[in-house]
């Protein structure tokens, strides 16, 4: 019994100590696991950080192209050498101008009505600006085209692919450029609704499109589905993207006004080759609509009506809007 009296408190400080030594052991072994959570953040927090700036480093760089094209001298030898090489493609439309235009009238493709005016228009597919001024003014260049009013004069470009991850506005491009080689007769319904707000794709906030939507796009809008599919296979990537070089190049189709003086901007819009100053619509008080008609020469109650013709004719410059 004294014995065993004598080790009791041994014991309990044995205990004792074990439980400090766990204490000790699971405080150490929390330490450490707080360590090795605050190392991953901390290297994860690098590698964000890095891929900050190399995302940052990209776009600085991209702006910086852009800036660099857009303020570079350009030479007539730059755009004569640019032309040549949209000429030295092998597989391009055979219907389309050599400046990468296609010329609709009541006729059909690439015949061209006397006496009216030619508009022109140059369009990015994922550009907004051309997505706001198609709906607006789409319906009544459908019907001056159908009343033989007009003769309109395409350029499918692609400017914009950096901003899409599948290279959106080349595809929609070519597919166009197959539409108006294959199927004009619907090719402005096909522009129409690649326009349409419930469509087109944001510029700013992208999400991918496939080869199928556009397709889509193309039969609902008329096109026979044998053209809607093929028109997706990229058959003019190769002639868009030269066009696309070639467009910026061309002195005519620069801004005469605003903060993008002397560089191309899409939409551009000339009138019996005059460069149309948009610019000068919002300070009009009129619609986009109803300016492109009051250039024209020709009232909203008109339009369409086969016989009455624009007044500014085949070589008239486009009506002031002041």
């Amino acid at each position: 019994m004294s014995q065993n009296a004598k080790k009791g408190p041994s014991q309990q400080e044995s205990g004792k100590r074990s439980a400090r030594e766990r204490r000790k052991a699971a405080e150490l072994a929390e330490q450490q696991a707080q360590q090795a959570r605050l190392a991953k953040e901390h290297k994860q927090q690098t590698l964000i950080g890095l891929i900050v700036v190399i995302v940052v480093v990209a776009l600085v760089a991209v702006a910086g192209f852009a800036i660099w094209r857009a303020t570079r001298p350009v030479s007539t030898a730059d755009a004569e050498k640019a032309y040549e090489t949209v000429q030295s493609v092998k597989t391009k439309p055979a219907d389309a101008n050599s400046k990468g235009g296609f010329l609709i009238s009541k006729d059909g493709l690439n015949k061209k009505i006397a006496d009216v005016p030619t508009v022109e228009e140059y369009m990015d597919f994922l550009c907004p600006g051309c997505g706001s001024f198609n709906r607006s003014v789409d319906e009544s260049l459908q019907k001056m085209v159908a009343a033989g009013q007009i003769n309109l004069v395409v350029y499918p470009n692609a400017f914009l692919d950096s901003l899409s991850t599948d290279e959106y506005s080349t595809r929609a491009a070519s597919a166009a450029a197959y539409i108006a080689q294959n199927d004009p007769d619907h090719l402005l319904a096909f522009i129409a609704d690649m326009f349409a707000e419930d469509f087109q794709p944001s510029e700013s906030n992208y999400k991918a499109v496939s080869d199928e939507q556009i397709q889509q796009v193309a039969i609902k809008a008329g096109v026979s589905e044998s053209v809607a599919k093929k028109s997706t296979d990229g058959t003019y990537k190769t002639w868009i993207s030269k066009v696309s070089a070639y467009s910026p190049l061309r002195q005519e189709l620069w801004n005469v006004s605003g903060s993008n003086k002397g560089q191309m901007t899409t939409p551009t819009v000339r009138i019996n080759d005059n460069y149309w100053d948009m610019n000068s619509v919002s300070s009009s008080g009129l619609d986009t609509a109803s300016a492109l008609l009051k250039a024209l020469g020709i009232s909203s109650s008109d339009v369409g009506q086969e016989g009455v013709l624009p007044s500014i004719g085949a070589s008239g410059k486009p009506v002031s809007l002041s």
